[in-house]
């Protein structure tokens, strides 16, 4: 027995007819300013391709696409808080952020809408540290941050921490396959391994009976399932 787990993601919007991804609750599109528009089209396939991973994982998720990017992976602080809210609005209870920002001015007001999204009851799961760059809202109080290992399989995640600030995942970078293309020829990174990572925790609260986000991977983690 399974249930439908809400999922919001913030990325470059989605080729809803994409046979990986096969549909999706809903969309809608972020401007450099902040407002919202209806074009959440995927004009650069990374956002079609964090959708897959995901839907691999958990083919039965609701996703709700929030575009940010257009022509190029590059975003505005005021977009990124934009689609935090719209993501609450969405009544999201995973969020992905398969990106991050460099800037410490946008720290406040990410913290601000990661807070009360978690307040929601929501989990924000982003792209952690690399090589001592601190990504936001990836480092913020709270959020799930999800760093790269190759050596871990595409189809799961290592859990190292849990609590009540916040979790830190391991997964692999590779995205879903596409017949005919080599793994090293297609897209893979970070914005994978937090796709990969939301993918599994999304198929966890699935099937799971009853509990909170971090209940249900504190008892997957348990049972050697992560």
């Amino acid at each position: 027995m399974t249930r439908t787990v809400r999922v919001a993601v913030i990325d470059s919007g989605v080729h809803a007819s994409h046979p990986h991804v096969g549909g999706v609750a809903g969309g809608i599109g972020v401007d450099d300013d902040g407002q919202l528009t209806d074009d959440y089209v995927d004009r650069l396939g990374h956002g079609t391709a964090v959708t897959a991973a995901i839907k691999e994982k958990a083919p039965a998720a609701a996703i709700h696409v929030i575009k940010v990017f257009d022509r190029e992976l590059n975003a505005t602080g005021r977009a990124l808080v934009a689609a935090c809210e719209q993501a609450l609005v969405s009544g999201a209870e995973i969020v992905n952020l398969s990106l991050g920002t460099r800037n410490p001015e946008h720290e406040p007001l990410l913290t601000e809408v990661v807070t009360r999204l978690r307040a929601s009851g929501a989990v924000v799961i982003a792209a952690g540290p690399v090589d001592g760059i601190r990504w936001l809202p990836g480092s913020t109080a709270g959020v799930w941050a999800v760093t790269l290992d190759w050596s871990v399989p595409r189809d799961g995640c290592k859990l190292d921490r849990l609590s009540s600030n916040g979790a830190g995942f391991r997964a692999s970078g590779y995205p879903r396959p596409i017949p005919g293309v080599p793994p090293e020829r297609n897209l893979q990174g970070l914005s994978f391994a937090v796709a990969n990572v939301t993918g599994v925790v999304a198929r966890l609260l699935a099937q799971a009976e009853a509990g909170d986000p971090a209940s249900v991977v504190a008892r997957a983690f348990e049972r050697g399932l992560l």
